[in-house]
């Protein structure tokens, strides 16, 4: 005789699932408090009673930032796979009343620029086209949207192998870091350079938790360097491009960030050898994910734009 499987405890609500998932993906009952307009009582009391209910601690409160304990780990994919799955049929069925949707997607730095405007324009002037909302920022930031079903897809740089549970990557082309610098620059006209040189020089860096940071801390190590002696962090490109201009600053980035400010000469790059920088860039989505039309089209505008790049 087959036994029934288990069922769910029915004392799991759904506001215990999102603050258990938004107090991750924000650091802090503070922050998930703000974010989901409660108080932090409400939160606390919330994960209190999660924990009651599946009988594990999922936080580790020993340290003096909250963070996940093991099961804390474990249980994270499973919760952000009903959240994004709940709020997937809350937009299937305003789909299907008829009422305004929106493609959701996410656009790390290195894409911003060049792909994803290219595929947005692609997608508006087609038929499916349909509101559009571009979400830009870190990686961690993007990540924790997309496992939450707030984002649909991500674009960019591939995650580290870490991070990629419960997630898919998508390769559509590789590019390498560049160090863009303004034209009458002091190391601007060198033959070559060793990356060394640099090292007295502000450098604009991506934050740490940025995908393309361990990056650019072996490229430093590898040549001597342990870090810069002044960083200024950032993922903001117009602010990259702004203070190169204006500073001897030397700054980190994707080539495909600066390719129109270099073709123009308002930028260069200096003779370092940047080969060990070399990344995939693609598409992130969450595993098993269906895709109505809308989506699909738009990631099919993103593979277009990335197919379409002329390559450095």
């Amino acid at each position: 005789m087959l036994m029934a499987a288990p069922l769910i405890d029915p004392r799991i609500r759904l506001r215990h699932l999102t603050a258990f998932v938004e107090t991750e993906r924000q650091g802090g009952v503070a922050a998930a408090a703000a974010a989901l307009g409660l108080t932090q009582p409400a939160i606390s009391k919330s994960l209190a009673e999660l924990e009651d209910i599946v009988g594990v601690a999922l936080f580790d409160r020993s340290r003096r930032k909250l963070e996940l304990s093991g099961f804390g780990v474990m249980f994270l994919r499973y919760a952000n796979t009903v959240v994004a799955a709940l709020r997937q049929g809350m937009n299937a069925l305003a789909d299907a009343q008829g009422a305004e949707s929106v493609v959701r997607l996410g656009a790390l730095p290195s894409v911003e620029v060049e792909i994803v405007p290219q595929a947005v324009a692609r997608f508006a002037s087609e038929a499916l086209g349909r509101r559009v909302h571009v979400e830009s920022g870190p990686s961690p930031h993007l990540l924790g949207l997309l496992r939450a079903g707030s984002l649909d897809f991500v674009v960019g740089r591939m995650p580290d192998p870490g991070v990629m549970a419960g997630l898919t990557f998508e390769h559509l082309y590789s590019e390498t870091l560049v160090l863009a610098v303004r034209p009458d620059h002091p190391l601007g006209g060198q033959e070559k350079l060793d990356l060394s040189m640099v090292e007295s020089y502000p450098g604009l860096v991506p934050p740490r938790g940025a995908i393309i940071r361990p990056t650019v801390e072996a490229l430093l190590v590898a040549a001597g360097t342990g870090r810069l002696a002044r960083e200024i962090e950032t993922v903001s490109n117009s602010f990259g491009r702004a203070y190169t201009l204006l500073t001897d600053a030397v700054w980190f980035i994707s080539r495909s960030v600066v390719a129109e400010d270099l073709a123009r000469g308002e930028l260069i790059t200096l003779p370092v050898d940047m080969a060990a920088s070399h990344g995939a860039i693609g598409i992130t989505t969450r595993a098993g994910n269906d895709f109505d039309m809308a989506t699909a089209a738009l990631m099919a505008a993103v593979r277009d734009a990335a197919y379409g790049r002329v390559s450095p």
